[in-house]
């Protein structure tokens, strides 16, 4: 069984979706099942997990509305006001769908300290009640922070998003690969390796660039908390999909076949809770 553990869907709203500016041009159209349904199938791979990307409940009822008419669809890891007063009931009342499963806040976006804060962390904790996971979205300065996190509240399921962003053309940085391995001895910690052609330098790359960080995340996460996530249609900035995919397959053809199928779904069904999904 092959998951994507990382894509997005949108209907283009300018007003709304202002972070795709005018060197994105390629993803000021929809995005939608139909779509992603035979990109997948083409590919061989059997559902997806979709991930929020504008900070709203419209956002995640809107994802769990696609997911309920789209069986691909495994799972949703939606958007919910971390500090909101009804924290619980808002949580309570989108926990009653099984295909809601996580939580994400744009980190990224926010200053380097925020996810040590203590109300932060206090919003991250009543997630657990839920059985639901948190994707960290990152750049590497923040990395800190998420391993505070991270350490804060070792019952709850984390996942690090894109490999926390590391510039891929500038070549391994000493910082990032020691706070990678800090964070990944962490156990409570998945890493989904996704979003890595969009960090390249002009979105232009060759495939060996890739390696370094590769070969760390796998030694420092291990093959049993890594997921594959195509990152679309954000990738398309710099591959499109078979491009991405043909990265991670070359990739992880050293590896042995159990091992594959780890990075490749089972790890994805076992860290978002999928197996009652997937039939």
């Amino acid at each position: 069984m092959k998951i994507d553990a990382h894509q997005h869907f949108w209907q283009f709203d300018p007003i709304r979706d202002a972070w795709i500016d005018d060197s994105m041009n390629v993803l000021r159209r929809d995005f939608l099942p139909l779509e992603l349904g035979e990109i997948l199938q083409n590919h061989d791979i059997d559902g997806c997990v979709a991930v929020q990307a504008d900070q709203s409940e419209t956002e995640t009822s809107f994802l769990l509305n696609l997911a309920e008419n789209y069986s691909f669809i495994k799972g949703v890891v939606g958007w919910v006001d971390l500090l909101a007063s009804d924290l619980s009931d808002r949580l309570a009342f989108f926990s009653i769908n099984p295909l809601f499963k996580g939580v994400r806040h744009i980190a990224q976006a926010e200053e380097d300290d925020f996810l040590k804060r203590e109300d932060i962390k206090l919003g991250i904790s009543h997630l657990r009640k839920y059985n639901l996971t948190y994707d960290i979205l990152i750049y590497p300065r923040q990395l800190p922070a998420a391993i505070e996190l991270v350490k804060a509240i070792p019952e709850q399921r984390f996942a690090l998003d894109h490999i926390a962003k590391p510039d891929i053309s500038s070549g391994l940085s000493a910082s990032w690969k020691s706070d990678i391995g800090e964070l990944s001895s962490l156990s409570n910690v998945y890493c989904k390796i996704s979003g890595l052609v969009t960090e390249t330098k002009g979105y232009h790359w060759k495939e060996k660039e890739f390696v370094p960080f590769l070969d760390t995340i796998v030694d420092s996460f291990g093959v049993d908390r890594i997921m594959y996530g195509s990152d679309w249609p954000v990738c398309i900035l710099a591959a499109n999909y078979s491009g991405q995919l043909d990265i991670l397959s070359d990739y992880m053809a050293q590896y042995s076949i159990e091992d594959q199928e780890k990075f490749w779904g089972l790890n994805a069904q076992h860290f978002y809770n999928l197996n009652d999904e997937i039939v």
